[in-house]
């Protein structure tokens, strides 16, 4: 692949971009610097730097961001900023998406990518991929919540159907583990009101069988590897 237009494919702007970056002299692969943009590179595992900045060649992007608090999941946000300000900016570039949302008062785990394809596949609630949250309550768990919530509850302006989490474990007298397979709009929220409680903040940890690494702090984002998706898709059914 010509250098310039693998340049372009990771997000560092357009041909032209490319073009005069490296030209430049500021594009190095393998430690030795490159100045015809025509020039051909293997982009199998490759690693190069520009202006400095070491960067490995990746053909699909997969992201997972550890959202903070006060951020949206837009990027055309209203009244936050974006998350995709906690990225770099080459991959805004390259048209990275978010799968699914997180309110802006909710943290935890979020995947992106600029995949279409695992987009799809991860943000179909045919799929009914597990998700699971700490709830914070801002009264005192009761049995007859827990066992609303385990059971299913009807949720305001969807009458008819009840919606049940997919398990409910307790921490503490004001906190729980709940994981749910649908993707309902501000879904826990709503299921923890019409069973009589109110959530006060609310942390994902996981999704689908893939955890929260612990290395991530609050607005880090890492690659997902072939480890990561893998326990991604390594979940129990909800049946």
């Amino acid at each position: 692949m010509q250098i310039a237009r693998l340049l372009q494919s990771q997000g560092f702007g357009s041909r032209k971009d490319c073009r005069l970056l490296v030209s430049a002299g500021l594009v190095t692969v393998h430690g030795s610097v490159i100045d015809n943009p025509t020039a051909e590179v293997d982009p199998a595992g490759l690693v190069f730097t520009v202006e400095g900045e070491e960067w490995a060649y990746h053909e699909k992007a997969y992201l997972m961001l550890y959202k903070p608090e006060g951020f949206e999941c837009s990027r055309a946000p209203k009244h936050h900023p974006s998350v995709f300000n906690l990225l770099p900016p080459q991959l805004g570039e390259r048209g990275v998406q978010t799968i699914g949302r997180l309110d802006h008062d909710t943290t935890g785990l979020i995947l992106l990518s600029d995949d279409g394809q695992f987009i799809h596949v991860w943000s179909s609630g045919k799929k009914q991929t597990p998700k699971r949250y700490r709830v914070t309550l801002k009264h005192g768990h009761t049995p007859e919540m827990l066992a609303a919530l385990r059971a299913g509850v009807e949720l305001v302006d969807e009458p008819g159907e009840l919606v049940a989490a997919m398990s409910v474990e307790l921490i503490d007298t004001h906190t729980i583990w709940m994981t749910i397979t649908q993707g309902k709009y501000h879904q826990v929220k709503r299921m923890v009101a019409a069973a009589g409680n109110r959530v006060e903040a609310l942390h994902r940890d996981r999704i689908g069988g893939l955890n929260l690494p612990a290395v991530l702090e609050p607005g880090d984002w890492a690659w997902l590897t072939e480890t990561h998706v893998a326990a991604l898709a390594d979940f129990p059914s909800a049946d």
